[in-house]
């Protein structure tokens, strides 16, 4: 019997909002979440001795990231695996990719395919791993990473996370496994 309350056990009554960071240099990683990721700084104010800046990309979140003073200067550490950013296309990553290497803050840019995603990861200028993603219309299972060419041509890109995904077990359509998900997590009954 579960200890899990009923009103808790809905699907849909949990969803991930935001989250933040503590930051050494308050300004500097503003300017990259705004000026490099595109973010619109929403508010920003003192809470006690912590500064704290509030940055969103979507209208109906007050903020999806927060920053905030306090990260030690001896801790080279993230505790942060990755922060992940999903675009519709591969224009948009393409694009995500070009505004990222060109910032001399940035490092360990690579490009790879997890056969159900194109990805891009690299470090923000603090060290924190971001990945930015464009869904394929294929699952796989995970773990998998392999590098892929952003500069070769998306039908090209495309075809090589097919066949990477392909070569998998467990290979479906997206729609196929979103469908399953959907049942065992309780959004929809059956099977």
């Amino acid at each position: 019997m579960s200890t899990i309350p009923v009103a808790l056990q809905q699907p849909n009554a949990l969803a991930f909002s935001h989250m933040g960071f503590y930051v050494r240099d308050l300004e500097r990683m503003a300017r990259f979440y705004k000026e490099v990721m595109c973010f619109t700084e929403t508010d920003r104010g003192d809470l006690g001795p912590v500064q704290l800046i509030f940055l969103s990309r979507d209208p109906s979140e007050h903020h999806q990231l927060v920053l905030a003073t306090g990260r030690p200067s001896d801790v080279s550490f993230s505790v942060i695996n990755q922060m992940s950013f999903r675009v519709p296309d591969l224009a948009t990553l393409k694009l995500v990719h070009d505004r990222v290497k060109t910032d001399p803050g940035v490092t360990e840019l690579l490009c790879a395919t997890h056969g159900n995603a194109v990805s891009i990861y690299f470090r923000d200028p603090e060290g924190n791993r971001l990945e930015v993603f464009m869904d394929t219309p294929w699952y796989c299972e995970q773990p998998l990473r392999e590098p892929i060419d952003l500069s070769q041509a998306d039908e090209v890109i495309l075809a090589r996370a097919e066949a990477i995904a392909r070569s998998r077990p467990r290979f479906q359509p997206r729609a196929e496994w979103r469908a399953a998900m959907a049942r065992r997590m309780g959004y929809v009954k059956g099977d």
